[in-house]
């Protein structure tokens, strides 16, 4: 709930491996203009399973005919083959692909469980040896802690392609609503509850109509992080208690925060219809000028509240402080260290190719399948990076392919955050919400408990909806609670605290 876990080219100069094909040999070719070399091998075929991030293509081109999918080939010499499942089916099409006869090389898996459950099936081939290999650039960027979690019985099943944030959200509230109301920037909880209040029902936009919304949210209680923050919780994770690790939607401190916003929700302060906002409407409602305060996405600068300022000149948006709780907690949610995972199914005869083409991705070709080529979707100005915004728009299916095995460069992700446009402080934002984090304790592979009954414990979860709701009394949280452990989460949390245990000796 709420956790989203649940994204760019310079043609080096630089020597392309490539396979000698009866030999089996590695050999070293000059690219360029080199005539005089050897002639290149044969490309090699290999074929991946991946997602198009909801991300289309400029018309003429597509997942197998574009620039970037052919930089990466000419680099590797490979002749790749990509398919895009429907991103709305997307793991159920994975699964059909995994019982098929026809399975392709590399599959790009977003859900932890799904890989450890193939994983112990004995479905995906274990990949260590090949990355000592074919994987240096890869071994050299992707820490231990991903390579961990995607390790079962001292196995790696699985490529870990990583966030580039480690955290999402931040207050931003309107000053000039703040300074009309006569009001201070809040800090406190009580503070917040205080300006929520006014901005709801006091004509913060000074037109006559009671038409401003005091505290949006989205459906399933996003965009609530700060909140459940102020009283030292987040929801889906484990955090550490009396030296155990719990789950924090068990928590006493996730009913606290559960009252909290029922008590904003029947006082009319929260968007009445915040069950079936998705961030389609959040940033509708935003851009409208319909609201002053909410839990930004580190990038929202740049998107809802951007639109905002430009119908409206005098909207003027400043980070806030994390509200702090009764007894002085804040923060927000840690993403998890990975953002997907790359997986072999067992019997690919391409698995050393995969990794080839993944160190590559990681490696050579990280910065311009990040950035976009050079002197097209960006260049550098009197030594600042500059984007062309109209390219960098149109090749923004770059991401799909970055995406396969991403790794964190902090230069040149500030140069590039910053080129997008220093005003709208992506930079900042990212710091300021990387040092407000309650981390997630428990980064281990899924527990087989997990495989077992998360999916129906997560269900269980639609409670708090109707707690703060009003449908359902707060106490109908204990029985919750009670029957979260029941059916299937006592038996997770031992498994919890077993790994625990084991990686922290």
């Amino acid at each position: 709930m709420g956790n989203p876990r649940k994204r760019k080219v310079v043609v080096y100069a630089a020597t392309a491996v490539i396979v000698a094909a009866a030999a089996g040999v590695w050999a070293v070719m000059g690219t360029g203009d080199d005539k005089g070399g050897a002639e290149r091998a044969e490309k090699e075929k290999i074929s991946i399973v991946t997602s198009s991030l909801g991300t289309t293509f400029p018309p003429g081109l597509n997942e197998n005919d574009n620039p970037y999918l052919d930089y990466i080939e000419e680099h590797t010499n490979l002749d790749i083959h990509v398919t895009l499942p429907p991103v709305e089916s997307y793991e159920e099409k994975l699964n059909i692909i995994m019982t098929s006869s026809n399975v392709p090389d590399m599959l790009h898996a977003v859900d932890e469980v799904w890989v450890a459950n193939y994983a112990r099936q004995g479905k995906l081939e274990a990949l260590e040896d090949l990355i000592d290999q074919y994987g240096p650039e890869l071994k050299k960027k992707i820490p231990k802690e991903a390579w961990d979690q995607v390790t079962f019985n001292g196995r790696i099943y699985a490529i870990p392609s990583l966030n580039e944030a480690k955290g999402i959200q931040l207050m931003y509230g309107r000053k000039d609503w703040l300074d009309r109301l006569g009001l201070k920037p809040p800090k406190t909880l009580d503070e917040y509850y205080e300006v929520i209040r006014a901005f709801a029902r006091n004509d913060p936009d000074g037109n006559g109509k009671d038409d401003t919304i005091g505290l949006l949210l989205t459906e399933r209680l996003g965009r609530s992080a700060p909140f459940f923050g102020a009283f030292g919780t987040q929801l889906d994770q484990w955090l550490e208690r009396d030296g155990q690790l719990v789950y924090s939607n068990i928590l006493p401190e996730t009913k606290e925060a559960l009252a909290f916003l029922r008590k904003l929700y029947e006082e009319r302060l929260i968007d009445p219809e915040f069950p079936l906002n998705r961030n389609k409407n959040l940033e509708e409602k935003i851009a409208t000028g319909k609201v002053g305060l909410f839990s930004a996405a580190w990038y929202d600068t740049r998107g809802p509240i951007e639109l905002n300022k430009q119908r409206d000149p005098k909207a003027e948006w400043i980070p806030l402080d994390y509200p702090t709780g009764p007894r002085g907690e804040k923060g927000v949610y840690a993403t998890s260290l990975i953002r997907g995972m790359e997986v072999v199914p067992v019997g690919s005869p391409n698995a050393a190719n995969v990794i080839r083409m993944l160190n590559f991705i990681a490696g050579e070709g990280h910065r311009s399948l990040k950035l976009g080529f050079e002197n097209q979707v960006w260049s550098m100005q009197n030594g600042k990076m500059v984007t062309n915004f109209e390219e960098h728009n149109k090749h923004q299916y770059r991401g799909i392919y970055t995406s396969l095995a991403d790794v964190v460069e902090p230069e040149l992700e500030k140069q590039r955050l910053d080129s997008l446009g220093e005003h709208f402080r992506l930079y900042e934002n990212v710091r300021i919400v990387e040092s407000n984090l309650i981390p997630n304790k428990f980064t281990g592979l899924p527990t087989p408990a997990m495989g077992k009954y998360m999916m129906k414990l997560s269900a269980l979860q639609d409670e708090f909806i109707k707690i703060v709701l009003g449908v359902s009394p707060l106490d109908e949280f204990d029985r919750y609670a009670e029957r979260w452990r029941r059916e299937g989460g006592d038996e997770i949390t031992r498994e919890v605290n077993e790994w625990y245990r084991a990686s922290n000796p």
